[in-house]
């Protein structure tokens, strides 16, 4: 794999490469740049595509520091606020761009054109304390409220703090863990990472930074440059805007972040966070991942359109779009200092090549067939990805069934150099979307990478932090039918507990279809579309022989599921109760 030549001010262009291929091609890329001192901005045409390269970069290269600018997840003049969570993943981005703690910054285009605080605010407004340091804590506390971190009597998110005595609790802005502060008299005497469900303290750490709480200031000065901007730049009368009143109270209403750029007199963009103005700086390079333009159109026809339908309420006046978002034409042209690579289209490079067709065979006698043979006649490597451990072991379980034996591994650098180098194929857990063929002789290195993608035949999905499946438990979900054996429980969701009966196929009128016949209590029977398969999940009670079934219609599962939830409230109060 030749890398391309990033020079400031030109702009390479490849095709995207097959499959993970393009995380594969980053994370060289990224390390290229890494160690020369420089950064690099992946901006994603699709947002799902900045979540997949977060979770695929570190299987290529774990020492690569890499971090996601998340959008803030609302639509454009909404009326209430981003989650706190989000905002402190994006204060912790921008802080580590500023300082050039980090490599590689994946974010989505249309998140990049959201204008920005400047960098000199996050400066002026970071503060940290080290152990054994004086600290006075009447002026703390007068800091903490102006970075607009909120008061509460037990910290459990972050921008909250909790004063006790001589203690102080703090869930730092982009801090994954809060801190508690013990004092004693104006002296820093430990600082301890603490469990915000426990409220227990853990290990001691040396010191703390606390970012702001939000992504604008808000103390007398800013909050009166912001009402002066408002009558400049907004019509009407302010005084019947309810936003406009809660900021002169020092209260930041939902959706005020729509209005950041009057807090500021020349608000930033993430491009202002790429240019130290350092002369050893060399400068960030720039990707522009799938068709960014096009992305960028929409998000900006959809802007345009939400802005002419509320624009009329005098209640809340909206600023201009180009005053919250940049125009394409300054975002394309921001981009012409940098070094920029471009990857568009799909096609099959050299070192990144598709795989043959793998995929189980549902229904048929010989399953595997296709990966037993490919692996037998393929003169590569062959490493087969699972998405999590238990998932890892499933697939175990699966080929053990039909005589495949593959040893485990942890890591690619364990498959590649390590103690399964001498394998020709072998198991790990990684967060793969989909496979590819990586083969470059010349580095003597020839793996086809073969993900669940493959051998269940199914769409890529973009691995996300935040589940919102119902099913809680990854490791329990069936990808396949080919997991299943006759006499199985499983549980569906809406049923409860069952016993899988093979596959059968019924005509409804409009051709066969497949079922899923599952046996309940006295002996009843439930048909399953395989459409519906995402409903049902491992019985991972007792043995399976003594999995007890539910009756149908009974109620009796919804009973067990409700019985289960007050159990879980019970058991959470018993712990406030013991923690307070």
């Amino acid at each position: 794999m030749q890398l391309p030549p990033l020079v400031a001010g030109k702009r390479f262009t490849l095709p995207r490469p097959h499959g993970a291929g393009d995380a594969l091609l980053l994370a060289r890329l990224g390390r290229s740049l890494a160690d020369a001192g420089r950064m690099l901005v992946v901006f994603s045409a699709e947002p799902a595509d900045s979540a997949r390269l977060l979770d695929e970069l570190p299987f290529f290269d774990p020492a690569l520091r890499v971090a996601q600018f998340p959008d803030w997840e609302t639509l454009p003049y909404d009326r209430f606020s981003p989650h706190q969570d989000l905002i402190s993943e994006r204060l912790a981005t921008l802080w580590r761009m500023h300082r050039r703690e980090v490599d590689v910054v994946l974010l989505p285009a249309a998140t990049a054109l959201t204008r920005l605080a400047p960098p000199s605010f996050l400066a002026a407004t970071t503060f940290q304390f080290r152990q054994k340091t004086r600290l006075d804590e009447a002026a703390l506390k007068a800091q903490l409220t102006l970075a607009g971190y909120q008061p509460v009597s037990q910290v459990v998110g972050p921008g909250e703090y909790a004063v006790r005595g001589g203690l102080i609790d703090l869930f730092p802005m982009g801090s994954p863990v809060p801190y508690r502060v013990d004092l004693f008299g104006d002296e820093v005497d430990s600082i301890r990472v603490f469990d915000p469900d426990s409220q227990r303290s853990l290990y001691p750490v040396p010191e703390v930074r606390l970012l702001p709480g939000r992504e604008f200031p808000m103390d007398e000065a800013a909050r009166s440059a912001f009402r002066a901007r408002w009558r400049e730049q907004i019509e009407g009368d302010p005084t019947r805007c309810r936003l406009y009143k809660d900021i002169a109270s020092g209260v930041a209403g939902g959706g005020i972040e729509y209005y950041l750029p009057l807090f500021f007199d020349a608000p930033a963009t993430v491009f202002d966070y790429l240019a130290t103005g350092d002369a050893a700086d060399r400068g960030a390079a720039l990707v522009l991942h799938g068709k960014v333009d096009e992305a960028i159109e929409r998000f900006w026809t959809d802007t345009r359109e939400r802005h002419r339908f509320l624009q009329h309420d005098p209640e809340r006046p909206l600023l201009p779009p180009p005053a919250v978002f940049q125009p394409a034409e300054e975002f394309f042209q921001h981009t012409q200092a940098f070094a920029v690579l471009s990857l568009r289209g799909s096609e099959a490079l050299p070192w990144a090549r598709p795989l043959p067709d793998l995929a189980i065979e549902r229904g048929g006698t010989d399953p595997l067939g296709r990966l037993e043979r490919h692996i037998a006649a393929t003169p590569h490597r062959v490493l087969l990805l699972a998405e999590s451990d238990g998932r890892r072991e499933s697939l175990l379980d699966l080929l053990r069934e039909h005589h495949i034996s593959v040893p485990a591994v942890d890591t690619l650098q364990e498959f590649l150099h390590g103690a399964a180098a001498g394998e020709k194929v072998a198991i790990a857990a990684a967060p793969l979307a989909e496979g590819f063929h990586w083969l470059e002789p010349e580095a003597g290195v020839s793996v086809q990478f073969v993900t669940e993608t493959e051998l269940f035949a199914t769409t890529p999905q973009a691995r996300r932090r935040r589940k919102q499946e119902q099913v809680s438990d990854v490791d329990a979900l069936i990808r396949d039918l080919s997991e299943l054996e006759v006499g199985d429980p499983v549980v569906h969701l809406n049923h409860g507990i069952g016993r899988y009966q093979g596959l059968i196929h019924i005509d409804l009128g409009d051709g066969p279809s497949e079922f899923l016949p599952l046996e309940y209590a006295d002996k009843a029977l439930l048909y399953v579309p395989v459409s519906q398969l995402h409903l049902i999940s491992r019985y991972t009670g007792v043995s399976a022989e003594e999995a007890p079934l539910h009756r149908l219609g009974s109620g009796q599962w919804d009973k067990a599921r409700r019985k289960a939830a007050e159990q879980v409230r019970d058991t959470a109060a018993e712990l406030l109760n013991l923690y307070a």
